[in-house]
């Protein structure tokens, strides 16, 4: 299709939003909306969003042309169709909540009244992929191995399938997302509730009841297809959990490092040939459960002689949480790119925005390694439930790049801001003799390393819990590293070969009996600093146009200091309750105001769900922790300083007032550097933030507060409580959203 024929027939889409952030719906969407409002609009499309979210960059009024802030059900969309008349809807940007929403329009009859067409992927499309009973249909149709399975509308057919099938079975609603509704059942007890849960919160009261792969590998393909059947792989994903944990709480590594070039290269020609068999236009996930290596295999149940060496899981006809990982892992914009589809524009028509050399067409190519962590509430929720299975209860998740995978991870592990922990934490309740529990939990990473420091093998670790073994011992690597601290003087050799494997200054001061400063201030003497390489979709094939970077301890740096004036805005981290969207939309404010006043918009953040972290937001963005050492880092590179002498005082300022808690923390740390703040300084901060502190301002000033003390150990804070009389309200200092109160 031409572009003319395309501004023709195509000249107003409504968007369709996802609504507030729910766990297994979040700030994803808030990306991918707004990148394809922006990509629509560039190709002269008028825009109509609609979204009930407040907090979001996407109901922003210069986002879309028109923004409609109002709930998301059929009678109000159906009322704004008919007052806008849209030529299109685009409904894959806006999670589970705008398939169900274009599924229930097209079957009101709203969209053939007003002459409204899906772009992008068809209903029919749509309906197949969500559809238990049809997708698997559709597998076997066109060859694709799927587990046995049956697709049941009652409890009582559930459990007579489950029967027929053998337990342990897999409980998969359709129409849902994060799988909500779903589990693992072992028996009839226990699928009867499940199998409720899942009908009732199916969209159209079904649920797959499929055997149990639970130990197989987990194996993810990011795929887009445009209308001429040109197809691409984005990148491919591998969890490091095994089947039996939603990949949304899955730490995930891209690319996969266990496939060899073959299997890689059969699960590759089977996402394409699925997405072909679905006619999905733009982009789609493919799930799919592998068949691990000997060491694991012997030891699981759910392995037959006869199984092929992988099965089909499911496809989000849609774009994904796990699309916005593709997305900043490779650089390449799926959301964008799928929204040009959409209209009608083949992957060689559209440009590659980041080098602006290439097309669409191109697959990208990564010389790293990007490893996503999941950020669970259980900080704020000790008490719940911490055991994971095929239900997301993570609220948010971080990214780190680096050359290695033991680096990606332990950037990554910093990135998710839980107490300042590092791989060295572990749980007071595994000192001495204590059996360490390895099942799937939030806290596995960390028994995983705690358990290699008492003798346990990778091989050993491998059977207990189904992690390849390509894993465990990469996380040995790590704890040999940990040992060698331990024992011998930090030399340049030994701090270089630490930091390449990703330890932290304060890791390493630890380790070696030292302040994290003293650290610092050593391996800089030593000339141990870190480079910043370009993520350029093209592994350096093409130089890239938008300056997108990450750190590694290499020789050579590809981000040298800017010539024009700039200011670091520090982001939010990852979504958590109490610190979530409203803090990237800050962000990003931010950075847009920085540049209308002329300066360079410098981004810190580690959330590859958000638009703060999209090639675009800002002048140059580090995809890096928000933690001391790699801020103060970034900020002596932006500046020019470190190897030529700078002072703190002449680095790039920076802004904390929008980073939510984790940017308002930072602020201390860049104080004690003497490096610059705009806006109020970190005594400022400190004064508002520390409750002794404020207490005492306020009683300067004359403001009266109710009674109260400040405590620093629970024997001072019971006295307090005995003079102030209970009831009294325990409100720690530098907490957001009531965190520990």
């Amino acid at each position: 299709m031409s572009d003319a024929a395309v501004g023709r027939e195509i000249k107003k889409v409504l968007v369709i939003g996802s609504g507030p952030i729910v766990i297994g719906q979040a700030a994803e969407f808030d990306y991918a909306g707004t990148q394809a409002c922006k990509s629509l609009r560039e190709e002269g499309i008028s825009v109509v969003l609609v979204n009930s979210n407040p907090a979001t960059i996407m109901t922003d009024l210069d986002i879309a042309d028109q923004v409609y802030i109002e709930p998301l059900t059929v009678p109000v969309i159906s009322r704004i169709i008919e007052r806008e008349r849209p030529d299109g809807l685009l409904p894959t940007l806006g999670g589970q909540t705008g398939l169900n929403l274009a599924i229930e329009l097209d079957e009101s009859g709203v969209l053939e009244k007003y002459g409204v067409k899906v772009l992008g992927t068809s209903i029919e499309t749509i309906k197949t992929a969500e559809d238990r009973e049809l997708f698997r249909a559709l597998l076997e149709r066109i060859g694709e191995p799927t587990p046995p399975s049956e697709a049941v509308t009652s409890v009582e057919d559930a459990v007579e399938a489950a029967r027929r099938i053998g337990y342990p079975v897999v409980v998969r609603p359709a129409y849902t997302l994060g799988g909500t509704g779903g589990g693992v059942a072992g028996d009839d007890a226990r699928l009867r509730e499940i199998a409720a849960s899942g009908i009732s919160a199916s969209l159209v009261g079904q649920v797959l009841i499929e055997r149990s792969l639970v130990g197989w590998k987990e194996i993810e393909y990011e795929v887009i297809r445009d209308a001429a059947d040109n197809c691409i792989t984005v990148c491919n994903m591998e969890n490091m959990d095994p089947m039996g944990v939603h990949t949304g709480d899955s730490i995930v590594v891209a690319p996969s490092q266990t496939l060899s070039d073959k299997d890689y290269q059969l699960l590759r020609s089977a996402s394409i040939n699925i997405i072909r068999g679905l006619g999905v236009e733009g982009g789609c996930n493919v799930q799919f459960a592998y068949r691990p290596g000997n060491e694991v295999a012997e030891s699981l149940p759910s392995i037959d002689e006869d199984d092929p060496c992988y099965y089909v899981i499911e496809v989000n006809p849609r774009v994904s949480r796990s699309s916005a990982l593709a997305s900043k892992a490779t650089g390449y914009p799926i959301a964008r790119v799928a929204a040009k589809i959409a209209i009608g524009k083949t992957l060689d028509q559209i440009p590659n925005a980041v080098t602006n050399k290439t097309t669409a067409a191109f697959e990208p190519a990564l010389d790293y390694c990007v490893v996503k962590i999941p950020r669970w509430p259980f900080d704020k929720f000790p008490t719940g439930d911490r055991r994971l299975g095929t239900q997301m209860k993570a609220t948010g998740e971080v990214m780190a790049i680096d050359r290695t995978f033991e680096a990606a991870l332990q950037k990554a592990v910093r990135g998710l801001e839980f107490g300042r922990r590092s791989l060295l934490w572990q749980d007071p309740a595994w000192s001495g003799d204590a059996e360490i529990d390895l099942q799937a939990k939030d806290d596995r990473i960390w028994a995983l390393t705690a358990s290699l420091r008492r003798g346990k093998t990778p091989e050993e670790l491998s059977v207990a819990t189904g992690i390849d073994p390509w894993f465990t011992r990469a996380l040995e690597r790590i704890v040999a590293m940990e040992k060698r601290l331990l024992a011998e003087d930090l030399s340049p050799s030994l701090m270089y070969l630490a930091k390449r494997l990703g330890f932290t200054d304060v890791q390493i001061g630890t380790l070696a009996d030292m302040l994290p400063e003293q650290v610092r201030t050593q391996r800089q003497e030593w000339g141990i600093r870190p480079v910043y390489k370009m993520v350029d979709t093209c592994a350096g094939e093409f130089e890239a146009a938008t300056p997108y970077f990450y750190s590694t301890y290499e020789q050579e740096n590809e981000a040298p200091p800017g010539e024009n004036p700039s200011a670091v805005v520090l982001g939010s981290g990852p979504i958590r309750i109490g610190q979530g969207i409203e803090f990237d939309y800050c962000s990003v404010h931010a950075a847009w105001a920085l540049q209308k006043s002329g300066i360079e918009a410098v981004m810190i953040n580690s959330n590859p769900e958000t638009v703060s972290t999209d090639f675009d937001t800002s002048n140059r963005l580090y995809f890096e922790p928000l933690d001391e050492e790699s801020v103060r880092d970034i900020i002596e590179n932006e500046g020019g300083g470190g190897a030529n002498g700078a002072s703190p005082a002449d680095m790039p300022p920076s802004i904390v007032q929008f980073g939510g808690q984790t940017a308002i923390d930072l602020s201390q740390s860049l104080g004690v550097a003497g490096l610059p703040i705009l806006g109020s300084s970190a005594d400022a901060i400190d004064i508002a933030s520390d409750r002794r502190r404020f207490e005492a301002l306020c009683e300067e000033i004359g403001i009266p507060q109710p009674p109260a003390g400040t405590a620093r150990d629970a024997e001072e804070a019971l006295r307090i409580a005995d003079s102030v009389g209970y009831p009294v309200l325990v409100r720690p200092s530098y907490v957001l959203g009531g965190r520990a109160m």
